[in-house]
């Protein structure tokens, strides 16, 4: 067995998933209901420690204190599943993330794949599992309804989610994030290509698909989130609580963390793929594919990875306190109608740009 790997693997996922992504959880979930206490002028958490900022330490103590009830007429064994697959599939992405560049020689990844987006859209997909079999394992019409719109809202923008990426696969001709990384790192961000090759006529020219792109993922990603405004699986106003409606305690906590933990993957994905992931701009403090980095480089390059992190969280925070929600019909109309045809389009536009610059 190789120790060495193994005991590398072990500390990148202590320190990745439980000593960042999870604190990062309770911290969005106190910065939302900071942000919208501001947007609402109100004032927010501000009993428990500085600034409220304990808020989320309390209210975890509140669910694991809470009687955790499971009504009689659930399907238990099901009912008990669900909050399971629903959290589960969003630590397990983080996996191939990669989160700075390396430390003395050592990448910061959990699992460097070749395939990473397409791993990460393999798992992410079965958190669709969970959600449906929570609607309909609770037995009750509203969870039931949230299951079945939560299901179809997902598979059609995982299609959208998908496509959305096809261009920049065929810009960087790689599916290694770590490389992908690297690349923007020495020839600019792919949605901001100011230095190296994204200054030539081809990173200009291929900087239009991306922002479609850009624009197509990062809307797909609200919705594959559930987040507003495409929030119509779990809405308060007619589905009472959607899919966890009949959930309590703990299982609903798994939930609750399931989404936050799924909004932050999903912000690090987007890094990665559009804004550089732990890339300074112009290069700045850039290693050379394979150069070993000092623990001081390599710390800054996580800071920066998780400041960009924070910024796309903070945005998803905005957004949801600053739009209506959309109606049913509208949010399966501009998935299928609108964002599948512009995807396909513009994979069809960055071939073309690739085949005159080539």
């Amino acid at each position: 067995m190789d120790w060495y790997f193994l005991t590398a693997s072990t500390i990148k996922i202590i320190m990745f998933a439980f000593m960042m992504i999870l604190p990062l959880v309770a911290m969005s979930v106190w910065a939302e209901r900071r942000v919208s206490a501001a947007i609402q002028d109100r004032v927010g958490p501000n009993r428990v420690g500085p600034f409220g900022l304990l808020q989320a330490v309390a209210d975890g103590i509140k669910f694991l204190l809470k009687e955790d009830f499971t009504p009689n007429h659930v399907r238990k064994g099901y009912y008990w599943l669900a909050p399971a697959l629903t959290m589960v599939p969003s630590l397990l992405t983080c996996a191939v993330i990669p989160f700075g560049s390396n430390v003395l020689g050592e990448k910061m990844v959990i699992a460097d794949l070749d395939v990473g987006p397409l791993f990460i859209f393999a798992i992410a997909s079965l958190t669709v599992y969970g959600i449906v079999l929570a609607g309909w394992a609770s037995n009750s019409k509203y969870p039931f309804l949230g299951g079945v719109r939560s299901t179809s809202q997902m598979i059609s923008y995982e299609i959208c989610l998908g496509l959305s990426i096809v261009p920049l696969i065929m810009i960087f001709g790689e599916l290694n994030l770590g490389r992908i990384v690297q690349y923007q790192a020495e020839n600019g961000w792919a949605i901001l290509p100011l230095w190296g090759e994204g200054l030539t006529l081809k990173g200009l020219l291929l900087a239009i698909p991306v922002f479609i792109s850009f624009i197509i993922f990062t809307t797909s990603m609200f919705a594959e989130t559930n987040r507003l405004p495409f929030d119509l699986p779990e809405c308060e106003t007619e589905l009472v609580a959607g899919y966890h409606t009949e959930y309590s305690s703990m299982k609903f906590a798994l939930f609750f963390l399931g989404e936050y933990a799924a909004m932050i993957i999903g912000s690090g994905l987007a890094v990665t793929l559009f804004l550089g992931g732990w890339s300074l701009p112009f290069g700045w403090l850039t290693p050379e594919e394979g150069e070993k980095v000092g623990i001081f480089t390599g710390l800054i390059h996580i800071g920066v990875f998780f400041a960009k992190v924070i910024g796309f969280i903070l945005f998803f925070i905005w957004i949801r306190w600053s739009l209506p929600r959309f109606r049913y019909d509208q949010l399966m109309r501009l998935g299928w109608v609108f964002f599948f045809e512009i995807a396909l389009a513009n994979v069809i536009l960055t071939a073309l740009i690739l085949w005159l610059v080539k």
